[in-house]
């Protein structure tokens, strides 16, 4: 076995000026403080092997290397068949001559979630930590069993405040973001009250707000946190906005009220129980006090029983999750009109702009039902059809940039429109880009981008010119995604799409980057790849498809160009 001696202790006379940062002015402080580096050396050289160690361990490291890429390679060929086709060597394929710091963390990112060995190694890793030593992961804080939380929401509650110019400053820097979120809602105020229309700003507290005691794993420390806790900023930033004459309805001292089985927000999930999500759209009614619309049909309500595991659950991506985090019943109510589940008007003076706050129960796709979210019991304790823009990320933009960008193209969603109400988890105020975004009315004029007709379907090949970020599966709390493309070089891949290929020869196109976790094929496309997809127009499919997470490319042009639908994507070459 190793054994270490102590390395030489060097000597240095004390300058006669001054002291040097870490010397003690005892007899002692005469000796050399030495670097790690050189430190670590001397220790290196002064370590004597016992026969045979030296070049176990060397062996040992030098296997550990090799396994890893061999296990991947492996795999990939007895699933691909041919070297030619292995993901592993298009990875490194898609790298460019000189690859800058992005595209290295791009391929990083990838190989990472691609690791047959990582697929294999995580499950079980997770649950050494979780089960047995009581740890979460870089996502998810445990709480009382059994009880998660999201890292991000704790990271808002009791981290600095939002507010804080250093911290703006540094996040301005860092980031390169706006974030001041007293400057957007005020810039946006302005625009709204332009046109005659009101604003009411509605954050939503977080769960470690309002269930910190379940956070806390003592019976102590859940009796000091049994209040609400928000971020340090909070109250600043009401005070702000009160002074900037915004109206604000916070939700704090309603989500305090207790709910059925004596708590606000489910135990492995981000999002608030249906009974507290209920409460908050009274009581925002009540703050409103707008008169029912004439002549609307009054809604019924179907009680529905749903049993689904949270979000932060399946971001432990333990194998046996539900055993150690089961599934959560509660009974949610339906709106319905007529015989028909209630849909959102976009005629109605009153827009919602929300994030999955306003779409969990709402949402199928989110695991907890549908038409039986904020929007829906908004509507029906309002008495009036209102309208509605619903994103399931980055709230402190997302919504405003899609009614933004739809203004921009010449149609104008605000026509009509006497209240917005935006939505948004508090979080975005300490993580969100507050982007100034303009709505200015702009004109349709035509374009060289392709743009189909209601129910239309073709195949095109193209040339990937750029692609949206995809998040890595696991990091977000949403386990479907969408990104966007710009393609170009468009050719019929068949006879139908030969007229609409010819004229517009690049489209921007929405695709499934992320389902359920795990990155589609899209997901994998660079800039450079040709590729064979079946398109559809996007308006056929946004009702279904808009409230999903996704990402926009960064070209702001591109952003005001109309969308298409992209399936069926087939990598022709890189």
């Amino acid at each position: 076995m190793p054994t270490t001696q102590a390395p030489p202790t060097t000597h240095a006379p004390l300058p006669k000026y001054s002291l040097p940062r870490y010397a003690d002015p005892t007899p002692s402080a005469a000796h050399r403080k030495l670097p790690r580096e050189e430190e670590a050396d001397l220790a290196l050289k002064n370590t004597k092997f016992t026969p045979g160690t030296r070049q176990t361990l060397i062996a040992l490291f030098l296997l550990t290397i090799v396994a890893v890429p061999a296990i991947q390679l492996v795999g990939e060929f007895r699933a691909a068949g041919s070297i030619s086709r292995l993901p592993m060597i298009s990875i490194f394929k898609s790298l460019p001559w000189l690859p800058h710091s992005e595209d290295l963390k791009r391929v990083e990112r990838t190989l990472e979630n691609e690791s047959l060995v990582s697929q294999w190694l995580l499950p079980r890793v997770q649950y050494l930590l979780t089960v047995l030593l009581g740890a979460g992961n870089e996502q998810v804080y445990l709480g009382h069993d059994p009880w998660l939380f999201y890292r991000a929401d704790v990271d808002h509650v009791i981290g600095p405040p939002f507010l804080d110019p250093l911290r703006m400053k540094h996040r301005s820097q860092t980031s390169r973001v706006q974030p001041d979120p007293i400057k957007a809602i005020v810039d946006f105020r302005n625009q709204l009250t332009a046109r005659g229309i009101d604003l009411v700003v509605l954050p939503v507290s977080v769960k470690p707000s309002t269930e910190g005691e379940m956070l806390a794993v003592s019976n102590a420390n859940r009796a000091e946190a049994s209040g609400a806790l928000p971020n340090p900023s909070f109250n600043e930033f009401k005070a702000r906005l009160e002074r900037e004459k915004v109206r604000l309805f916070d939700p704090a001292s309603f989500l305090m009220e207790r709910g059925r089985n004596g708590h606000r927000y489910l135990e492995t999930d981000t999002h608030w129980r249906p009974e507290t999500m209920e409460i908050v759209a009274e009581r925002l009614a009540d703050f409103l006090q707008l008169p029912a619309a004439a002549g609307s049909t009054s809604p019924s309500i179907i009680e529905k029983e749903i049993v689904a595991r949270g979000d932060i659950a399946a971001m432990l991506k333990l194998s046996r999750g539900d055993k150690f985090f089961p599934p959560e019943t509660v009974t949610i109510r339906q709106v319905v009109t007529g015989n028909a589940l209630w849909r959102p008007s976009k005629e109605a003076d009153v827009l919602l702009l929300g994030d999955s706050f306003s779409n969990i129960f709402s949402f199928e796709a989110m695991g907890w039902g549908e038409s039986a979210g904020f929007a829906e019991h908004l509507s029906f304790a309002l008495r009036r059809p209102i309208d509605c823009i619903l994103r399931n990320s980055d709230a402190s933009f997302a919504t405003r940039e899609i009614l933004s960008n739809e203004l921009a193209r010449g149609r104008d969603r605000l026509a009509g429109k006497k209240l917005v109400i935006w939505e948004f988890a508090a979080r975005e105020l300490s993580f969100g880009n507050w982007k100034l975004l303009d709505l200015k009315l702009g004109e349709a004029k035509p374009s060289r981008f392709l743009s189909l007709k209601a129910g239309e379907e073709i195949v095109v090949n193209g040339t990937v010119e750029s692609i949206s970020p995809v998040p890595r599966p696991g990091t977000v709390p949403y386990k479907d995604h969408i990104e966007a493309l710009h393609l170009v070089d468009i050719v019929a891949a068949d006879s139908r799409a030969e007229g609409d290929a010819a004229s517009h020869a690049q489209a921007v196109v929405y695709l499934w980057s992320m389902r359920d976790n795990v990155w589609t094929s899209a997901a994998r496309l660079r800039p450079g790849d040709r590729v064979k997809l079946r398109l559809r127009p996007w308006p056929d499919v946004s009702a279904e498809y808009e409230k999903f997470n996704r990402t926009e490319l960064d070209d702001s042009a591109l952003q005001l160009e109309e969308p298409v639908w992209g399936e069926d994507v087939e990598l022709l070459k890189r």
